[in-house]
This record gives structure tokens, C-alpha cells and sequence, in this order.
């Protein structure tokens, strides 16, 4: 194998050098380090991770915690994270925390004691105070994406505003029979999303000097399907249908999109449908939706471990919770409601 002294050789500079300028620590003017990148390319050369390991006391790579790996958000955030941490040199490795108590021990009292990672990242999972003081104890950084927690560096989206801004949507297009597409109580863990978006869209109702309907409301489970079989729900009750329709995610709105189609009802005509994600297939849908920029989460969140990392050690971490984007995207999916 070829070896940092050959690189060294070939680019006409000394091994620490090579060090410096492949593991992006330290100064290395821009003449050296492209000189030193062109010597490693040509023969090969890649930096040991043992080695860089040894040398720096870092195992650059930052451990993930996420509750679903089959889930289109999750995987979209995982995406962000995964790519902005590669382009930096950085590997990451995957812990999926489920509800089993005795597997979740594992993670923190296990898995993450084995110091194989530099960071952690934990994805919309609401930590328990022992799991907090767990991670804690690592002294690693930690970033969390979700609802807040005092004692970590938190990155948030504020899941009321995002309903509220839906359902105003829907009102301000003329519509007050708005079903609401959110998640059965078995669904509604970590931060209660759901419950959350629920209490948004209902907010938004009574500002509007709306009463909120019970059979209006429908459960489901986040994806295409349970849209579809609330949606058919909703619509296929006798009495008075609703004009609009607020699910709580994209996959279920797309999937009340399809039992309107079914069902022979129009969309925007006889029906609006709005979401919240910014699935990527809402464009192909036409879905009007919150768009909570599900990548760029993902991304953040690698940018801030990663700032954490290269911060001066003398320099305490502050924990300032950070409020992530969300914007309105309006597509084909909703339109005035005509008398």
C-alpha cells in the first residue's frame, strides 16, 4: 500500500505536510495542498482512519439516532446529514431507537460508549431525562432535531405555526368545512407532532370564529394508505361533506388526493387537500403544502455538529435552541371555494 512518506515524496513536501493538508487541521498554504491532493490522487493514496484516529484523537464519524429508517422524512433528513458530513470527511453510524426500553438501553449504555463517534445527532426523538443525561455524560456534542430540550442544542420547527399556516390557507380561500387527516394515539410519540398540528389547525378555526367538528377528524398512521382510508372515511359519510381537507403530513395528503379521485370528487374543484413536509412527490401531485425543508434540516444539523467540533475547546457550548424554515408552497391542490 502506498504510504504518506511516497505522497510526501512525490509532491515535494514534508509527511506532516501531507498531514495537514489531507486532514483539512492546520494551515497549509493552497499551492501545497493542491500539490499534495494531485501526489495522493495519482498514486492512490487514502488516509488511514486508524491512523488519523490515532494521530488526532477524532474517529470523524458522528453517530445518528433516528426512530425510523423506512419513513420519507426521516430518510430525506438522514440524506442531508449523510451528504454534508461526507463532503467534510465524515462517516456516520446509525442507531434505530425504537420503544423497546431494553433496546434503547443498549444505545446509551452501549453503543455510544464505545467511543466510535465524535457527535451525536438525534432526529425527532423526544430523549428522556436519563437518555439526555446518558448523552450528556459522553461529553461529545449533540445536536437534536425535534421539539426542544433545555440541555442540548436543539434544532426546531414550530409544528403549531406550521398547521395554523395550512388551515389559514384553506380559510382564506373561503372554505369552512375543513376535515382535519391527523394520527391515531399510537402515532403520537416524540414531541406529539401530531398532536401539536392538530392543536394548530384548530387554533386557526376558533380564531376564525369556527367550531370545531369531532367528525371532522380522522386518524391515521402517516403514510399513503392511511390517507387514503381516512380520507374515504371523511369523505364518504352521509350528511354534509367537508369543502377542504388539512392532513398533518404529505404522504397522507396524497393519499386523501387518490380517495377523492376514487370517490369522483374533483381536486381543487370539489375538494382542496393541503399537506405539510414537502414530499418530493408533491410537485408530480400538484400538493399544496408547508414545506419544512426536510433535506435542509438534515443539513443544518451536520453543519452545527460539525461547528461544535471545530470550536475551540476552551469555548462552552451554548445551546441556543435554533428555529428551523417552513414556507407555504401553493400548487393545484386548493382553490377558492365557489358558492
Amino acid at each position: 500500500m502506498v504510504g504518506i512518506d511516497e505522497v510526501a515524496r512525490t509532491a515535494g513536501v514534508s509527511t506532516a505536510t501531507v498531514s495537514r493538508a489531507l486532514s483539512g487541521r492546520g494551515h497549509v498554504s493552497v499551492a501545497a495542498k493542491t500539490k499534495v491532493e494531485a501526489a495522493a490522487k495519482s498514486l492512490g493514496y487514502v488516509v488511514s482512519a486508524s491512523a488519523s484516529s490515532l494521530a488526532s484523537g477524532r474517529t470523524r464519524n458522528i453517530g445518528v439516532l433516528v426512530p425510523f429508517l423506512d419513513r420519507w422524512f426521516f430518510s430525506t433528513v438522514l440524506s442531508g446529514i449523510a451528504s454534508a458530513l461526507m463532503q467534510r470527511g465524515y462517516d456516520i453510524t446509525l442507531y434505530s431507537l425504537t420503544a423497546d426500553r431494553t433496546a434503547r438501553h443498549d444505545v446509551f449504555d452501549t453503543f455510544l460508549r464505545r467511543q466510535r463517534v465524535d457527535g451525536v445527532i438525534a432526529i425527532s426523538l423526544e430523549l428522556g431525562e436519563e437518555e439526555t443525561e446518558r448523552l450528556l455524560e459522553l461529553d461529545l456534542p449533540v445536536i437534536a432535531i425535534g421539539g426542544p430540550n433545555p440541555r442540548l442544542t436543539t434544532l426546531t420547527v414550530d409544528d403549531i405555526a406550521v398547521a395554523r399556516l395550512a388551515t389559514e390557507h384553506l380559510l382564506a380561500l373561503g372554505h369552512r368545512e375543513i376535515a382535519h387527516i391527523g394520527a391515531s394515539p399510537e402515532f403520537d410519540i416524540d414531541f406529539h407532532i401530531p398532536t401539536h398540528r392538530r392543536q394548530g389547525f384548530e387554533l386557526a378555526l376558533a380564531d376564525a370564529g369556527i367550531t370545531v367538528k369531532p367528525s371532522l377528524f380522522e386518524p391515521a398512521d402517516f403514510t399513503i394508505e392511511g390517507g387514503f382510508r381516512a380520507a374515504k372515511q371523511l369523505l364518504g359519510k352521509p350528511g354534509g361533506r367537508p369543502t377542504a381537507i388539512f392532513a398533518a403530513s404529505d404522504e397522507m395528503a396524497i393519499g386523501a388526493l387518490l380517495a377523492a379521485r376514487e370517490l369522483g370528487y374533483r381536486v381543487p374543484e370539489d375538494l382542496s387537500v393541503v399537506g405539510i413536509d414537502g414530499h418530493e412527490l408533491g410537485e408530480f401531485f400538484r400538493l399544496t403544502t408547508v414545506d419544512q425543508f426536510p433535506l435542509g434540516q438534515g443539513e443544518r444539523a451536520a453543519d452545527a455538529i460539525l461547528a461544535e467540533l471545530e470550536s475551540s475547546e476552551a469555548e462552552a457550548p451554548t445551546h441556543r435552541p435554533g428555529e428551523l424554515p417552513y414556507e407555504l408552497i401553493v400548487r393545484g391542490s386548493t382553490a377558492r371555494l365557489i358558492d
